[in-house]
């Protein structure tokens, strides 16, 4: 299929978006998700908002990497942090019955300042690197599709995405979220029936298989999702803004209808990857290389589209909660349109610069914040869940840990660091730092002083 036709499908997209997107823009629409006539979002509308801006092209792309090396294993532990939208549920849930209005909220009643500005240091981390590995993503698209086109692309989106995010902020987010998503169901739905009816698909092979490099690495990665899965959603600004938009009844609703969704679709996303190292195809470009040699012109296209449509609306979504951060949260910029516009620009900016950097491990940017996040996992349990006091020392020694932790990840090849770490690949040494982070954590805030708040968790 000539590459054209894929940059057509895409514009194509790229006006539906578009027109979906609100005509006016409001303050409270822009930072608060509200419709024209301050309604909030239905069920299905956050359904779909939850599910487009998570199963986003990094995470495509994740998960059919992770099957190419690591067969059923690897597919299965990348799908594993979809159960985020579950234990996302339980912490939003018990966020708004402590009548806090988000994350933030409730570090800065129990901390101060540093327990928000902490939390903040990493969801802006977090969505910088959102905006960086989904343009990557286009860039690998483009630049495999029509070589030397990739920076263009890169630019092209980023400058489409920033513009009717910036237009209409959550609301333009959540009502092109929808568009998007049923887009991305048509196309991969096609390419998947494709796969399933293909001569040389098996499924038992595939849910048998062990990968180009053998599966225990991918055990290990699913050891890692599960340890990590309870933190994971908290760092999240994206998923935890929609926590808060509707009421609790259709939000705990919309969380485990995202979840069943989200995690079909990132395990038959990694099928192709799973397929492809079955099929003994080499591995090129992460993996877009290889689909165009192993999979029929209109499979390969529409896996692009599915990815180039994935990418963009996470982009979107990523925009508005970094405006939300900055206004709302930091106070860096006033509260209106063009304070968000501008904290939008800047996000988009630095993200399209990352690209430039070269770094094209697209999992790493998991391990790493989802790393850094897990100084939640003992201050949410202890605090919100079990409703217990934790020290200020507490909080910031679990802080402290899960910061070293990550940056020991991502500095594995440094000597100074690669002699504190166990010798091994790279996932098993992420697997021991995520123990430790999880167990000094714990203590940290378990010998904090503390004392049993009386309506800490909230029902």
């Amino acid at each position: 299929m000539h590459p054209m036709i894929i940059v057509a499908l895409f514009a194509i997209v790229a006006v539906l978006s578009l027109w979906a997107a609100p005509r006016r823009a409001s303050v409270d629409g822009f930072f608060g998700g509200r419709g024209v006539e301050g309604q909030a979002p239905g069920l299905w509308m956050l359904v779909l908002s939850q599910v487009t801006t998570w199963i986003f092209a990094r995470s495509l792309m994740n998960s059919a990497i992770l099957g190419y090396y690591y067969g059923i294993a690897g597919t299965l532990a990348y799908t594993a942090y979809y159960a985020s939208f579950l234990t996302g549920a339980l912490i939003v849930d018990r966020l708004r019955a402590s009548g806090a209005g988000s994350v933030q909220d409730w570090l800065s009643a129990r901390f101060g300042g540093v327990g928000a500005g902490g939390y903040n240091v990493v969801i802006a981390l977090r969505l910088l690197s959102e905006v960086f590995a989904n343009l990557l993503v286009v860039g690998l698209i483009f630049g495999a599709v029509l070589p030397g086109g990739g920076t263009w692309a890169i630019l092209a989106v980023a400058a489409l995405g920033l513009a009717y995010s910036a237009w209409g902020g959550l609301c333009a987010a959540l009502r092109t979220d929808v568009v998007q998503m049923v887009l991305f169901l048509v196309v991969f739905a096609l390419a998947f029936a494709a796969l399933l009816s293909s001569p040389e698909f098996d499924l038992g092979a595939v849910m048998t298989a062990e990968g180009v490099s053998g599966s225990t690495n991918g055990w290990i990665l699913l050891v890692v999702a599960g340890l990590q899965v309870f933190s994971y959603p908290a760092h999240d600004p994206v998923m935890m803004d929609r926590g808060f938009l509707a009421d609790r009844a259709v939000t705990r609703a919309s969380f485990l209808h995202a979840f069943w969704i989200s995690a079909a679709l990132i395990l038959g996303f990694g099928f192709f990857g799973i397929q492809a190292g079955l099929s003994g195809a080499a591995y090129e470009g992460q993996l877009i290389g290889t689909w165009a040699g192993i999979f029929p012109p209109w499979v390969f296209a529409a896996l692009m589209l599915s990815l180039l449509i994935s990418a963009l609306s996470t982009l979107d979504s990523a925009l508005s909660s970094a405006a939300r951060l900055v206004v709302e949260e930091l106070r860096l910029a006033p509260r209106s349109l063009l304070g968000g516009r501008v904290a939008m620009l800047v996000f988009m900016t630095l993200g399209a610069a990352l690209t430039l950097w070269g770094n094209q491990t697209l999992f790493d940017a998991v391990a790493v914040s989802g790393t850094a996040s897990m100084f939640l996992a003992p201050v949410l349990a202890v605090g919100l869940i079990a409703g217990r006091d934790i020290g200020r020392a507490g909080y910031l020694g679990a802080f402290a840990v899960a910061m070293a932790g990550a940056l020991a990840y991502f500095l594995r090849d440094v000597p100074a660091v690669a002699a504190i770490l166990p010798e091994g690949h790279k996932y098993l040494q992420l697997l021991v730092i995520c123990v430790v982070v999880l167990v000094a954590g714990f203590v940290s805030v378990l010998s904090s002083r503390g004392r049993v708040a009386g309506n800490g968790a909230g029902c």
